[in-house]
């Protein structure tokens, strides 16, 4: 086991790496912008170093400072965390060249999924199904012409190396497609450093589930059940459920060969989520995501199993559970708790209670900063049933006081109490049609 590692990350996320350390006997070193000194997480690690100022193409983008941190501090492994340098290949390589531990898959397999082009043709080996679309990259308006033919209307532009909803247009005009194909390509190239763009069929309002795995690197590939993702807002989840009503006993159980089949043959190594769209009763491969996710508490609640914990275990010294060991019971439920301005907290309550769960790096009289991601907590509670996983959800939002800064917390509650979202029959226009318009 190692002894010491390096958190690249902040917030909340900063904060469960590093309980999770301190369990395994592991110390940490912190990194942090000149406005996070005050952050949980520097005051949880072991050491704390300052990367850079507030902007994080200053601080927790720069590698070369985090890497630095990492071999000042004798640290002998860096865990990404989520965004930021997570999924970065470059970054995993430069760790790796640095006699360093990635937690995390090969730098090639992150470049290889990185490329949404290049991962739908692994997932086609895999036996996944992938969504009817171009073989690779659109060259220009002739193909893309070509392709809005074969495939009819709509269809959607998607960046190769993208993601979050950038170099992404829907098209259900043929004399739409050369405008959109354009902005897509420059938008593509703004965000990711790259313009190429493949196109697909635009599935409508379809149900957005995923898989949570672990491997070991070696092919042997454990699933921790699905989530569904289906709720959100400008493509940013919203709330998370395992499992997903949208997926029948058939469907998961080929999903699941499938995604063994493809991160054994990649020789994948850590926690990662394979994510679908479904529509009906049939499921399209989208992504793969190489990191751990937001989301991944929901994933923990239902299979028992402590996916921070293991995500460093396989990277350092091996998994240490069996796949065919693994059981997922109950439901389980997670809302992101968002801040919708800056400010400093000035009074904080969080619920608590049976199967009750909150993730955050909030504590009284702590700035939330302007700099980075909105999301500062998150909420999930679990139950033998999913009516009472959303119960218990239901109370602990009206126990929740955040004071200081305003947040999504109401309408959160309103969403956990519509009647379509009870009823589990939606898909990811869900949000527009019955929330947004609500006024919620």
């Amino acid at each position: 086991m190692i002894k010491k590692l390096l958190v690249a990350n902040r917030g909340e996320i900063a904060v469960r790496i590093i309980r999770a350390c301190k369990e395994l006997g592991v110390k940490t070193t912190a990194v942090y912008s000149t406005v996070d000194k005050e952050s949980l997480h520097v005051k949880l690690a072991d050491e704390a170093v300052c990367i850079g100022p507030a902007p994080s193409a200053a601080s927790y983008l720069v590698q070369n400072n985090i890497i630095q941190a990492a071999v000042k501090t004798f640290c002998e492994a860096v865990h990404p965390g989520v965004g930021f340098l997570s999924e970065n290949a470059a970054f995993a390589r430069a760790v790796t060249e640095a006699g360093l531990i990635f937690i995390g898959p090969d730098y090639r397999v992150i470049d290889l999924l990185g490329d949404k082009v290049a991962a739908r043709k692994e997932a086609s080996k895999a036996g996944l199904p992938v969504t009817p679309g171009t073989e690779g990259a659109v060259d220009g308006i002739k193909e893309g012409e070509k392709a809005f033919s074969r495939l009819g209307a709509p269809v959607i532009i998607k960046a190769a190396a993208g993601g979050g909803g950038k170099g992404m247009r829907i098209v259900r005009r043929k004399e739409d497609l050369a405008e959109n194909l354009k902005l897509a390509v420059s938008e593509a190239l703004a965000a990711f450093g790259s313009g190429r763009v493949f196109i697909e069929r635009y599935i409508e309002n379809p149900r957005h589930v995923e898989l949570q795995i672990l491997a070991d690197g070696e092919g042997s590939v454990a699933i921790l059940g699905e989530r569904d993702c289906t709720v959100q807002k400008n493509h940013q989840k919203l709330i998370e459920e395992s499992p997903s009503l949208g997926v029948k006993p058939e469907m998961r159980e080929i999903m699941c060969k499938g995604a063994v089949k493809l991160f054994s043959r990649l020789k994948y190594k850590g926690a990662g989520t394979i994510e679908f769209l479904v529509e009906d009763d049939s499921f399209y491969f989208m992504e793969v995501n190489a990191r751990v996710q937001v989301e991944h508490p929901v994933s923990e609640f239902v299979s028992g199993i402590d996916i921070i914990r293991e995500q460093i275990l396989c990277c350092v010294s091996g998994m240490t559970i069996n796949p065919k060991d693994v059981q997922i019971k109950g439901a389980a439920v997670e809302c992101r708790i968002n801040a919708l301005t800056p400010g400093r907290i000035t009074k904080l309550h969080t619920p608590g209670g049976f199967g009750t769960r909150f993730d955050s790096f909030l504590y009284p009289s702590c700035l939330i900063q302007p700099y980075y991601d909105s999301m500062i907590a998150k909420l999930i509670t679990y139950d033998a049933t999913r009516e009472g996983a959303l119960a218990r959800m239901n109370r602990c939002l009206s126990e929740l006081e955040i004071e200081g800064v305003k947040t999504n917390k109401d309408e959160q509650r309103f969403i956990i109490n519509h009647p379509v979202f009870k009823r589990g029959v939606f898909g990811t226009s869900f949000y527009e049609e019955y929330i947004e318009k609500a006024g919620a």
